[in-house]
């Protein structure tokens, strides 16, 4: 399966963007997926979970983002977007698309830089 990212880019702290995530390719692989979501690497610091959503739409967040973050998913069209409003400085990272099915697949990365 591909993953491909768009929607980053750089927004004044408080602001908005919205990510989104297509899968692609194997047709067995993209709709089995059973978990999608980001992970964000700020620089110096560790991969954290940001947001991810089931195939049956329970989501689970982080706590830095738990109110202003807000995940979905449209199966129908194999994409997860990841709505980011009350945008913060200490969210700008790289963001990293996965999903999971029969192991892990991995987006290129989208930049996020929040300005203060």
């Amino acid at each position: 399966a591909r993953l491909v990212e768009s929607g980053g880019g750089l927004v004044q702290a408080g602001g908005s963007l919205r990510l989104s995530c297509a899968a692609s390719g194997n047709i067995f692989l993209v709709n089995h997926i059973s978990v999608m979501g980001w992970y964000r690497q700020a620089p110096g610091k560790q991969r954290e979970l940001v947001a991810s959503i089931t195939s049956g739409r329970s989501t689970n967040y982080a706590d830095p983002v738990k109110g202003r973050f807000t995940i979905s998913r449209d199966n129908a069209k194999n994409t997860a977007y990841l709505e980011m409003n009350s945008l913060k400085p200490e969210d700008t990272a790289v963001y990293y698309c996965f999903a999971r099915v029969l192991g892990d697949y991995w987006g290129q990365g989208t930049q996020v830089t929040v300005s203060s």
